[in-house]
């Protein structure tokens, strides 16, 4: 992308802007997930049949988002990011108007593909936020994502106890985002490419540089996803609970992630994206080993406090990693994207097979040994930081000063 001389002020309001887009993206997948059940209702789907569906998203995002860099080639980085950000929101339509499970699908995968270009545009933009203030702010980003997520959780839970159709919910919900994200869009950093500046191929596998840096973010999302769809009913089963503490340990969770992902920024400029992680990883292990041993509710919840304390800031990292490891931060955050979308899809699946031959107390040992990736592969973050460019508010390069 060609450089743009900014002001300060310019670079940190754009910064709130990208934060807002984050949070729409958030609310989005808030506002579906809620109504889930009637969307299985209206397309007369059993478990099986919706557990079909709802992997074409992830199977859509991971096929579109190597084309976002060239859609902000093409485009310039804010307009696409407005055409993709109002996809994405409009996309939230489709899956209630299916009538089967064979239109749900097919809405499902625009569903995840519009979700994924529009998830490597806005953290492309983020990344090159954090490079001209100089200090983290991708765990910042990623929590008001996840700050929205959970606004647009609580607005669907209040239309489902209400009872309202999710088609009228979803297309109020779409149009309130819409002109929301188009809003925020206008202040986020306009990126052009210059003239002679290639433009990125189509379709593309992950750059090398993407990879290590994608597998950290794989043992994370690995156990987001872990806990996320089977903590409740580990409490459940393993250990008796009632339905209602089963569900508050999910949502405890994600109330330990939010938070420490809108903490995590100011950790990460003390101690460095690498010590963070390895940190992160160390209260994983722990709390998985918590999730394992587990003899009571209490223990238990704990643990899974733990692994969310522990890879909330990891994605964010990843994605701010990419973005330094080459010269075409859209890429590499698309390859790292890709590898993580890929985790979210597999772990789900992994854990029931993995538990329905054993147990579930080893599944989350699979997600323990996991956790011990992110101490052991934390050095890859490093990657691209030293020595690279970035600009200062009057415009003139200097080397970063981060470590």
């Amino acid at each position: 992308m060609g450089e743009v001389v900014y002001d300060m002020s310019d670079v940190k309001r754009a910064r709130y802007a990208v934060a807002a887009v984050f949070a729409v993206h958030g609310a989005v997948t808030g506002s579906f997930a809620t109504r889930v059940p009637w969307i299985q209702d209206h397309a007369s789907l059993g478990a099986g049949q919706l557990g079909l569906a709802l992997a074409f998203p992830a199977i859509g995002a991971s096929v579109a988002m190597p084309l976002a860099g060239r859609i902000s080639h093409t485009f310039g980085a804010r307009n696409a990011l407005r055409g993709l950000i109002s996809l994405w929101t409009l996309a939230l339509i489709l899956p209630s108007l299916a009538p089967n499970l064979y239109t749900l699908c097919l809405a499902l995968f625009a569903y995840g593909a519009t979700a994924g270009m529009a998830d490597v545009a806005m953290n492309a933009l983020g990344v090159e936020v954090e490079n001209r203030l100089h200090k983290s702010i991708m765990s910042g980003l990623h929590g008001w994502w996840s700050a929205g997520a959970l606004i647009g959780s609580a607005a669907g839970t209040l239309a489902a106890h209400l009872g309202s159709d999710a088609r009228l919910h979803h297309a109020l919900a779409a149009a309130v985002l819409t002109v929301l994200g188009l809003a925020a869009c206008q202040w986020v950093l306009d990126l052009k490419p210059t003239e002679d500046e290639e433009p990125p191929p189509r379709f593309t596998l992950p750059p090398r540089s993407a990879l290590l840096i994608g597998a950290v973010g794989f043992c994370a999302v690995f156990a987001e996803g872990a806990s996320l769809d089977w903590s409740a009913v580990y409490l459940r089963d393993q250990l008796g609970t009632s339905a209602g503490l089963a569900a508050a340990c999910t949502t405890g969770f994600m109330l330990t992630m939010a938070a420490a992902r809108l903490l995590g920024d100011t950790v990460v400029n003390r101690f460095g994206a690498v010590r963070t992680v390895r940190a992160g990883g160390v209260l994983a292990v722990f709390g998985g080993l918590l999730v394992v041993v587990a003899d009571h509710p209490a223990v238990a919840m704990g643990g899974f406090g733990l692994l969310g304390l522990g890879i909330a800031v990891v994605v964010p990292l990843c994605f701010a990693a990419a973005g330094r490891s080459g010269p075409n931060p859209s890429q590499a955050i698309a390859g790292v994207a890709t590898i993580t979308y890929t985790s979210g899809l597999v772990a789900p699946s992994a854990i029931g097979t993995l538990a329905q031959a054993t147990s579930l107390v080893v599944s989350f040992g699979l997600v323990t040994v996991l956790a011990c990736g992110l101490a052991v592969l934390a050095g890859v973050l490093r990657a691209g930081d030293r020595d690279r460019p970035t600009v200062t508010p009057a415009g003139a390069a200097v080397p970063d000063p981060r470590p």
